[in-house]
C-alpha cells in the first residue's frame, strides 16, 4: 500500500513503479520517500516556467537532451502535462536505442500521446527536421561527454524561453588547462589556483559553468544558479536555469573573453560562441 501523503493526487503508480519510487507492490521505503523528494524539489523549478509559457500559448514544446531512461521527461509529463489536449509535447534525446525503445514503449502502457523519442545525439538534433524550427523549454540533466554544451547550442539555435541544465563532464576545460599549465605558470601567479591535478579537474569544473553562463547572458538570457539540495546520488548538483529577457549582450561577451584569455583558453572560444560585439 502506498503513503498517499507522499505521492501527488493523480500521479501514475505504474510510472513510479517503472522509476522505482514504488514497488512492484506498491510500497515506499525510505531512499524511494527521499528519491520522490528530490523529484519534486526539481519539478519545483521547472513548473513556474512551464506555466510562464502557457501563458502566451498553450501548445508548448519541451525538449530534453541525454534523456536516457527519460525519468525527468515522464515525470514532467505525469505532474503537468497529462491531460492537457493541447498539442503540448515532450521530445526525449538519446542515442541508446535500447533506451529510446523503451521510453516509447513505457510511453504507449501510459496512455502519454504527447511524448516522443528520438534516436539522436545531441548535436544531430540541431539539424534534424524532426524536430521544431523553435521550441519553449530546453533540458539537460546530467548530459554526458560535450552534450550540456550542445544543448546550449541547440536552445540557442531554438530560440528556447528557457533553458534548464545540471551541468556534467566539464573535463574538456580541465584538459586545456592541463596541457598549457606550463607556459601559464610562467605567465601568472594566478596558474597556481589549477597547479595541482585536482585543482586542475576541480577548478575545471567550475570554470566550465561560469563559461557556460556567460555564453548565455551574452544571448540576451537572464541566468540563475543554484543547488539541488538532497541528491546525495550525484556530486553533480549545480542547477543553472536561463530565461530568455534579450538582456544586453556586450558586457557578458566581453567579460567571457577576457576570462578565456586570462587563463589560457582561447582555443575553446568556438566552444563558448557568443553574438557579435
Amino acid at each position: 500500500m502506498t503513503e498517499k501523503n507522499d505521492i501527488r493526487p493523480g500521479q501514475s503508480i505504474e510510472l513510479l513503479k517503472e522509476l522505482h519510487i514504488l514497488t512492484r507492490d506498491g510500497k515506499m521505503n525510505q531512499d524511494s520517500r527521499r528519491k520522490l523528494k528530490q523529484v519534486y524539489h526539481l519539478f519545483q523549478f521547472i513548473e513556474p516556467l512551464l506555466k510562464e509559457v502557457q501563458q502566451d500559448h498553450p501548445d508548448m514544446t519541451l525538449v530534453d537532451h541525454g534523456a536516457g531512461k527519460s525519468y525527468l521527461g515522464f515525470i514532467l509529463y505525469d505532474l503537468y502535462f497529462k491531460g492537457q489536449d493541447n498539442g503540448s509535447r515532450i521530445y526525449g534525446i538519446e542515442t541508446r536505442d535500447e533506451l529510446v525503445q523503451k521510453s516509447r514503449d513505457l510511453a504507449r502502457r501510459l496512455a502519454f500521446p504527447g511524448m516522443t523519442f528520438l534516436k539522436l545525439s545531441v548535436a544531430e538534433s540541431i539539424q534534424s527536421d524532426v524536430l521544431p524550427e523553435t521550441v519553449d523549454v530546453v533540458t539537460a540533466l546530467h548530459a554526458c561527454d560535450t552534450a550540456t554544451d550542445d544543448a546550449i547550442s541547440f536552445a540557442l539555435k531554438k530560440q528556447a524561453r528557457f533553458i534548464v541544465l545540471v551541468p556534467c563532464c566539464q573535463a574538456e576545460v580541465a584538459a586545456v588547462l592541463r596541457k598549457n599549465k606550463g607556459a601559464a605558470l610562467a605567465r601568472s601567479s594566478m596558474t597556481e589556483i589549477w597547479r595541482h591535478p585536482l585543482h586542475t579537474r576541480e577548478f575545471g569544473s567550475h570554470v566550465t559553468n561560469v563559461l557556460r553562463c556567460l555564453q548565455l547572458e551574452a544571448h540576451g538570457y537572464q541566468v540563475n544558479v543554484t543547488e539541488l539540495v538532497g541528491w546525495e546520488h550525484s556530486m553533480k548538483n549545480e542547477l543553472i536555469v536561463a530565461s530568455y529577457k534579450d538582456l544586453p549582450r556586450r558586457r557578458p561577451a566581453e567579460r567571457l573573453q577576457e576570462v578565456l584569455k586570462l587563463l589560457g583558453l582561447e582555443e575553446m572560444n568556438q566552444r563558448f560562441f557568443t553574438t557579435p560585439l
